[in-house]
């Protein structure tokens, strides 16, 4: 809204011929959103949608902007350096790899913050997915992704050598859907994920344009516990916003952009379960689903979901789990199988539904015994 404003700004002033502002170069924005950067999910979890304020919920996004201001969030596509020629190691340095320094155009430093709380991606190691990079400005150049290495620990901060020294991914000038502009418009690209890998770990974007030397830089806290792309810890653990849509064919088998919904009850307790929701995919008519029932600090022997579809969606088949279900309120309970989850650990069921895809559901709840 700021580059809008001053937008709006020099049209007017060039209009009526009274001012003659000097040029300056042209800088893109942009920011990884699957999986999400922490500017990304730390602004989507303190942006009132009725007032515009930002208003952090997640304390490690609140302590973020308590160091950096609430314009880290405004701006929150814009970690980058205009001299930054495609440099890491030894032009970044240690402990501010997630604010790419501190010679960019705002103060990102609070991102650089060593803390276990940040909103969570949930991945599966060596699984095959779909990343996204915002294009709030589009420009050509080339994405890099690193992981950090084994034994990564989140309350230090993040050094160089936490990182693997190359990355695990990289593609040049992916496709891009939407914007520029916008939330929602992003580049993606389908790439693999590390394997071997467990609990938490950090993956590290940057792209580097080819048509100038700005670059860009961000850090994505993530959790390889078996899941697919569900988000933990914005809006207070209630509900996450969906990712950018992707183009998708009206297949069961094809994979759309992971909308999910994470349910509050006993969320990391002794014991306790909480279930995260995600469309796998969509076509004309129906959808198929998939939650992932997550342990907390103890093993769950044992476990029921449930919830209420937002419409008149309706279970045709469950797999994974037995289900009832009395017109929109839908009960999955564990097969025999299934029952034990490790402390920290994670099982997944998955079913078909009829009717228009619910991207959340409503009253989605874990319980254990």
């Amino acid at each position: 809204m700021r580059n809008l404003r001053m937008a709006a700004v020099a049209l007017f002033a060039a209009a009526a011929g009274i001012l003659a502002l000097p040029s300056s170069p042209a800088q893109a924005h942009g920011a990884i959103q699957v999986p999400g950067s922490r500017t990304w999910f730390c602004y989507q979890d303190g942006r009132n949608p009725q007032t515009g304020a930002i208003e952090p919920k997640n304390a490690a996004c609140a302590a973020a902007v308590a160091q950096s201001g609430v314009t880290s969030l405004y701006n929150w596509f814009a970690v980058l350096r205009s001299d930054g020629a495609g440099r890491v190691s030894g032009f970044i340095p240690d402990g501010q790899l997630c604010s790419g320094g501190t010679g960019g155009p705002y103060n990102f430093t609070g991102f650089n913050l060593a803390r276990t709380d940040w909103p969570t991606t949930h991945l599966t190691a060596g699984a095959t997915m779909q990343f996204k990079y915002n294009d709030w400005a589009k420009h050509p150049g080339t994405f890099y992704l690193y992981i950090t290495k084994d034994g990564y620990d989140p309350t230090k901060p993040l050094a160089w050598s936490d990182l693997e020294p190359t990355p695990f991914d990289q593609v040049t000038n992916p496709p891009a859907n939407g914007g520029p502009g916008t939330d929602d418009g992003h580049y993606y690209w389908t790439g693999k994920l590390p394997a071997g890998k467990t609990g938490k770990h950090l993956i590290y974007s940057v792209w580097s344009r080819s048509d100038s030397t700005e670059t860009f830089y961000g850090c994505s806290d993530v959790v390889f516990d078996g899941g697919n792309g569900e988000v933990t810890g914005i809006g207070g653990g209630g509900t996450t916003s969906p990712s950018p849509s992707t183009p998708t064919s009206p297949s069961p088998s094809v994979p759309v952009s992971p909308s999910a919904s994470v349910s509050p009850s006993n969320p990391g307790g002794t014991g306790g379960c909480s279930g995260m929701y995600n469309v796998v995919s969509a076509w004309s008519g129906g959808f198929q689903g998939q939650i992932m029932v997550h342990a907390g600090t103890s093993a769950v022997n044992g476990w029921n979901v449930s919830w209420t579809f937002p419409g008149d969606q309706k279970v045709a088949q469950v797999w994974s789990g037995k289900a009832t279900a009395s017109g929109s309120l839908v009960s999955v309970t564990n097969e025999s199988w299934n029952a034990s989850v490790p402390a920290n650990g994670s099982v997944t069921f998955g079913f078909l539904a009829s009717g228009t895809a619910a991207t959340q559901l409503q009253n989605l709840t874990c319980t254990t015994g």
